[in-house]
């Protein structure tokens, strides 16, 4: 089994400075706050954001000038790096995406056909709270995800949930700021709730087509997505 790659501090906060420099749309030559305040935005210390500025200037992204600050370079650079990691994080979800839809799909055709009422109520109370958090504007993430493991719990398969679990890490790559952007798949909102509406009527074939209009719009979003 391959080992989880741990995610170092310092690499976190490089890509937070990366998301910075996007957001705040800097040209070449334009300099970041200094370092005292990039520690209170980021809320880490001076060696990790240092740290994290070296990786930064090694792969030609910020220009160190002692004395005088940090400055952005060629942008150019930054943006073919960008979309080069991009690529490769779009084939990662399409092909977690393939193992998606062969796996949760078996869990919702079982989920329609054996859930109780108590899992009704259950899941019922994940979507009121997931339209709450919609409703304000609020991340839907963690809600999401919660939604599609009680749903596989509700498939009442102890191997397939755990093969599930097993699945978990890369299965989280869809609720983690997918492509950078944490509300990449605020479309397939609706399709929980129809999906969820066949499964407690028992209609398997209704769940399936519900299913699979979500796992497709997923596979759009994932494929016509551009930073």
């Amino acid at each position: 089994m391959k080992k989880i790659q741990k995610i170092h501090l310092y690499e976190q906060v490089s890509q937070e400075l990366q998301n910075y420099i996007q957001e705040k749309e800097l040209k070449e030559g334009d300099k970041l706050p200094s370092v005292e305040r990039l520690t209170e935005m980021f809320g880490v210390g001076r060696s990790s954001l240092r740290e994290a500025l070296r990786h930064l200037e090694a792969n030609e992204i910020v220009r160190i000038e002692n004395g005088k600050g940090v400055f952005v370079r060629d942008m150019e650079t930054f943006r073919f790096t960008g979309k080069v990691k991009i690529e490769i994080e779009r084939n990662s979800l399409l092909s977690i995406l393939d193992v998606r839809r062969a796996l949760e799909g078996k869990a919702i055709e079982l989920a329609a056909q054996r859930i109780t009422p108590k899992q009704i109520k259950e899941i019922q109370s994940c979507l009121n709270e997931y339209r709450r958090l919609k409703e304000k504007g609020e991340s839907t993430s963690k809600i999401d995800f919660t939604f599609h493991q009680l749903v596989n719990k509700a498939a009442a398969n102890p191997i397939l949930e755990s093969v599930l679990d097993s699945f978990s890490v890369l299965y989280n790559k869809f609720f983690d700021k997918p492509l950078g952007n944490a509300g990449l798949f605020d479309a397939t909102y609706p399709y929980h709730f129809t999906m969820f509406d066949a499964i407690a009527a028992h209609d398997v074939a209704a769940a399936l087509v519900e299913f699979n209009k979500l796992m497709d719009s997923l596979e759009k979003i994932i494929k016509t997505y551009e930073i």
